[in-house]
């Protein structure tokens, strides 16, 4: 007998979880799912990457059934981790006719409404287009019985917290709230004695430790130009079979991305710069088995594939957090991985600030560049030459879907999804939101807009 059905959960729900290959629970879903199907308020803290998304699923489907309608609301900080768990969430309920919405901006209202409108059991979604769904009336939240902040640090890192306290105004006091983290900051701490009924906080893996041990850490220190060349020397020594490449900018994604096609890398990118419909066709040519996605922090939270076995920061960033978020999209579900670094000298402080911060070892390597010195560096490629023709989704052409990429994606109240980092965090209020713009959090990452 597994142990998920040692758990008690109805047939269906096991038959589903068997189809999925889930046959032996995590450890944060053996720690999580017996106390969650009891009622309890819970926080998990628990690391990146340790299969927290079934660890609130799994109690929530088993509990309710196909007339319980908007039971369950779960708010992500991105659309892409919103649809991630949305992707786990409509293969849990396969064998049940529970039905899932999923919300968020950058994608159409309309679609969205009418799926609403058909009636559905679960809603899961991002702060700003559920609470522009509310405000249309066409999202009603008082028959919510269990409420989930998923990813909850990154909400408040992304200065959702006034988003998130509206929300909940809005939801009944008899329900069940369950909040994860990689993290447990302050903010948390407020919001779990604001909004929770003596919840019991469960804490998997040491209070200290928050990334899995299974990456090993590696860096080099190289400036300006050199950057390319290493991470093509890193690339062809390491051989990564399937990696995330880190870039602080839109514009620096885009040029790694094409130095790599140039070199006959298989490659994608993703950032906030491309609508969602093409952010979505990289990610699902990076699920196929393209091998390399360029990304800024956009995809930092929200892609949970478990075959990626490194991830490389070109560009890491001043915060130690955005490190460990970036991170643990290596080494999944008790996979091994590799996390490597490239360090400007002048940034060289930043490692041993990573390394008491994350509580890990950072181990310096010397990569032979000399062999692709000549290549052209990330500062030389021409942003004209981005609009070539090439294969960047599908058949169709880069200039195609290139063109006009902002087009979908800054318009009125769903501009604020559409980000999910910056050094500056801005947000447009449509005329829905009171027409104001505001400049919110501080949150570390890419210095334009992921």
């Amino acid at each position: 007998m597994s142990e998920f059905k040692m758990m008690g959960l109805n047939q269906r729900l096991l038959q589903a979880l068997e189809k999925m290959g889930f046959n032996t629970p995590t450890e944060v879903q053996k720690e999580t799912i017996p106390i969650a199907l009891s009622g309890k308020d819970i926080i998990v803290r628990s690391k990146t990457g340790s299969g927290k998304t079934a660890a609130f699923l799994v109690p929530i489907i088993n509990s309710i059934g196909k007339d319980d309608l908007n039971a369950a609301l779960i708010i992500a900080p991105t659309r892409e981790l919103a649809i991630q768990v949305s992707s786990v969430a409509e293969k849990m309920v396969k064998e049940s006719e529970l039905s899932i919405v999923t919300v968020y901006g950058g994608s159409s209202m309309n679609l969205q409404i009418s799926r609403i409108r058909r009636k559905v059991n679960i809603i899961i979604g991002t702060p700003g287009r559920i609470i522009d769904l509310m405000k249309q009336g066409e999202l009603s939240l008082n028959k919510v019985k269990f409420l989930v902040l998923d990813e909850a640090d990154t909400m408040l890192d992304m200065g959702f917290i006034e988003d998130i306290a509206f929300i909940i105004s809005k939801l009944p006091l008899n329900r069940q709230t369950m909040l994860f983290s990689a993290t447990i900051p302050s903010g948390i701490i407020n919001i779990a004695n604001k909004y929770m009924k003596n919840p019991l906080k469960i804490t998997v893996g040491k209070e200290e430790e928050i990334t899995v041990n299974t990456i090993t850490h590696l860096y080099t220190i190289a400036d300006g130009n050199k950057r390319l060349p290493t991470l093509l020397a890193y690339i062809n020594y390491y051989q990564p079979k399937k990696a995330i490449i880190f870039v602080g900018t839109q514009h620096g994604a885009d040029r790694i991305y094409w130095a790599l096609k140039k070199n006959g890398f298989d490659v994608t990118v993703i950032h906030g710069g491309l609508t969602q419909k093409r952010r979505e066709y990289s990610l699902s040519d990076f699920r196929r088995g393209t091998r390399f996605l360029v990304a800024t922090n956009v995809a930092a939270r929200g892609i949970d594939i478990n075959d990626i076995t490194d991830v490389i920061n070109v560009d890491v960033g001043e915060n130690p957090d955005i490190y460990v978020h970036r991170v643990g999209r290596s080494a999944r579900m008790g996979a091994e991985g590799r996390a490597f670094s490239i360090f400007p000298r002048r940034d060289s402080y930043l490692v041993s600030d990573i390394e008491r911060s994350a509580n890990i070892k950072m181990t310096k390597i010397e990569l032979d560049i000399s062999k692709y010195i000549s290549t052209t560096s990330v500062e030389e490629v021409d942003p004209s030459q981005l609009l070539m023709r090439g294969n960047l989704h599908g058949s169709a052409t880069y200039e195609n879907r290139q063109r006009r990429p902002f087009k979908d994606s800054y318009n009125g109240s769903n501009y604020h999804s559409n980000f999910s980092s910056g050094r500056r965090y801005n947000r447009f209020n449509s005329s829905k939101r009171n027409g104001r713009f505001r400049t919110r959090g501080n949150y570390s990452g890419d210095k334009g807009f992921a």
